[in-house]
């Protein structure tokens, strides 16, 4: 019998630049009340978001600046670094091991491109083995945390007694653009911000929790809900439908499908840790599960403390989870681009 992938250890850790949300709301006046005829009914979104502060690789400021690919690349791979470094020491301290101990690197970012990939240009720093295997992942978005803790359970699973780190990490402040006057676009400076979490995972030992199951279910003609646009300034967020009333709908048949095919159902859930997209988001989720408004107060507190990150942002919800006290049976959710849920079940160590 094959031994279960344990989760050994968890971190978080985000840029040093903090952005609170009235500073971003005056930022955003600035930048687009005079240009765009809707802004003053739109930026009610400012104080509706749920959302306190966030934080960024750069200051408000460089915002303003006149920015296309080379500075925004340039600002990507200068932050990605150092949110690498800073989360995976974390993690592997937590883990009381070294990264030379380090068989597989698996690396989630959605918000910049880089070749050599992330997990190459911190590898001296890092100390990783000349024999890791990388395993960059692109375009998975907010689900790219879950997503990602399923590929890394996976690997480890495969070789029984190997070491899989995991690393998530979204920029994507960089994204904020001054010349798209769009919905989209303005939403986007209230809802975004930067960070980066970080996990090591391993077959047969002991650890926080054991990786029970993971699955996905994506809707067929949904590729226009969530994703990037791309043009010579960088990348430009795209939002086509309304996510929430789109979750309430759909996201409880589609995580009752998941669960079923290993033979759970959604009473078995003691705790589901849910990607907080907004506070929408999360009121959707709460009445899609049936769980009573109030239920996903991590996933509030984690938005309203760093606003959504994209992919790392379900981690941060599950380290909060963790130090309250990890239930049985957790379900780690998320919705990303494709349109797609990702879930992970973690069945709390013995």
């Amino acid at each position: 019998m094959s031994q279960s992938v344990k989760l050994v250890s968890l971190a978080t850790s985000v840029p040093p630049y903090v952005i609170e949300q009235r500073d971003a709301a005056a930022a955003a006046h600035r930048g687009f009340s005079e240009r765009f005829g809707d802004f003053e009914r739109l930026a009610r979104v400012f104080e509706s978001s749920g959302i306190r502060r966030r934080y960024a690789v750069r200051p408000l400021e460089w915002y303003f600046e006149p920015l296309g690919w080379p500075e925004r690349s340039e600002a990507y791979l200068d932050g990605a670094v150092q949110l690498f470094i800073d989360a995976a020491t974390k993690a592997l301290d937590s883990a009381e091991i070294g990264a030379a101990e380090i068989d597989t690197v698996v690396t989630i970012s959605s918000t910049g491109i880089a070749t050599p990939s992330l997990d190459a240009r911190v590898a001296s720093r890092m100390g990783f083995r000349a024999d890791i295997e990388r395993v960059p992942v692109f375009g998975l978005g907010c689900a790219g945390g879950v997503s990602g803790l399923s590929i890394a359970s996976r690997l480890a699973q495969s070789r029984p007694g190997s070491t899989v780190l995991l690393v998530a990490i979204e920029l994507c402040t960089l994204a904020f653009r001054l010349d798209e006057l769009t919905k989209a676009n303005i939403v986007a400076t209230a809802l975004f911000g930067d960070g980066a979490a970080a996990c090591v995972l391993r077959a047969g030992e002991d650890g926080i929790a054991a990786v029970e199951m993971s699955g996905q279910h994506t809707w067929p003609d949904t590729l226009d809900i969530m994703g990037w646009s791309i043009d010579r300034q960088g990348f430009g967020v795209i939002f086509d439908r309304a996510i929430p009333p789109f979750a309430e709908a759909h996201m409880a048949p589609a995580i009752a499908g998941i669960l079923d095919r290993a033979g759970l159902g959604m009473t078995d859930i003691d705790r589901f840790a849910c990607h907080p997209g907004g506070t929408k988001v999360i009121t959707a989720l709460e009445r899609a599960l049936a769980l009573g408004q109030g239920a996903l107060d991590h996933e509030r507190t984690i938005l309203a403390e760093y606003g959504n990150m994209s992919a790392p942002t379900a981690l941060f919800v599950l380290e909060r989870v963790i130090q309250g006290g990890l239930p049985s049976r957790t379900l780690l959710t998320a919705m990303g681009p494709g349109f797609t849920a990702s879930c992970v079940s973690l069945k709390k160590a013995a």
